[in-house]
């Protein structure tokens, strides 16, 4: 067998940290099916959803509030049984023209099994994370922002601009902000510094109502934490409205939006927004995408009677 003298053959090249990574991540994930994209035509660009798996949440988490009796009803009501949810992250990515962004990060490997699978199921839909424009972010919880970085602590989309809300930052980044927040959820606080702080001064602070991306307006809907917002993306084939965590679940919020949840940080304001936004949504029939709704999130929300129900598009 002919071979090539040493002298001709081409350097060896270290792989870089970031490319170890990979390759160990895909080793170890080859037995899992990342699941292929969604797509929408929005006639100016293009709306994607692309998950990063499942969280697992306790009832008593869920509805610290609710009498076991009222939660178990509405549960069977609707066909679910009663006890741990297991719901969809459904991440969002938005193509227009020569920019590429996305709508929240993922969790990463850090925070819970079942999530952090965004990586793979991006390579598998095809987009490369350095080809990522522009990184929206609805808050700051870490399903939502603790993938803004691999297990080196660097920088999973290493091109891109990020933006959160200003009043978001500012709650997140604060010392008191540990002491704002139950201790079992201090390491929600140490995450999101740590990350924010990673992010320097790529992070952009936005302000309600803020072109945050063309044709994408920042809207409030605080109270499942202080600065939380969703994004409409004004579109010719119509809005399409990025909820992250204002709404969260195709029954609960749905059926029983003024029920106080346990994610909320503020119980009663999330109740309130979510209650509004609801009445809004139902209205205009824009297009939604729940993060936390039934994968891939994406539908319209209809008035039943005092209540509402999630409409997924076929």
């Amino acid at each position: 067998m002919k071979t090539t003298p040493a002298a001709m053959r081409p350097p060896l090249v270290a792989p870089t940290r970031r490319e170890i990574v990979a390759g160990i991540v895909a080793v170890s994930t080859l037995a899992l099916a990342p699941r292929a994209r969604a797509a929408i035509d929005l006639g100016d660009g293009e709306l994607s959803v692309v998950s990063d798996g499942k969280l697992s949440q306790p009832i008593s988490f869920l509805l610290p509030e609710t009498p076991e009796a009222e939660a178990r009803a509405l549960f069977e009501a609707n066909g679910m049984a009663f006890g741990p949810v297991t719901p969809d992250c459904n991440v969002t990515i938005l193509r227009r023209g020569d920019r590429l962004a996305i709508f929240d990060a993922g969790s990463g490997s850090n925070f819970m099994e079942t999530a952090g699978r965004l990586g793979e199921n991006l390579a598998a839909a095809g987009f490369d994370p350095a080809a990522f424009t522009d990184v929206i972010l609805t808050h700051a919880h870490p399903d939502h922002l603790w993938g803004v970085l691999d297990d080196l602590d660097e920088l999973v989309f290493p091109n891109a601009a990020y933006r959160i809300a200003r009043a978001e930052h500012a709650f997140w980044s604060s010392p008191d902000a540990f002491a704002a927040l139950p201790a079992e959820r201090a390491s929600f606080v140490a995450g999101a510094q740590s990350r924010l702080k990673a992010l320097g001064d790529r992070l952009e602070l936005v302000a309600v109502g803020a072109e945050v991306f063309p044709g994408v307006e920042a809207v409030d809907t605080s109270g499942h934490t202080p600065g939380h917002l969703s994004y409409v993306v004004h579109a010719k084939s119509g809005p399409t409205t990025v909820l992250g965590d204002a709404i969260t679940s195709a029954v609960i919020s749905f059926r029983k939006p003024d029920w106080r949840i346990g994610p909320d940080q503020d119980r009663a304001k999330g109740a309130e927004t979510r209650r509004k936004l609801l009445d809004r949504l139902a209205a205009d029939r824009s297009r939604i995408v729940g993060f936390h709704l039934p994968h891939p999130g994406v539908g319209r929300v209809e008035r039943r009677g005092d209540a509402f129900a999630f409409v997924a598009d076929a």
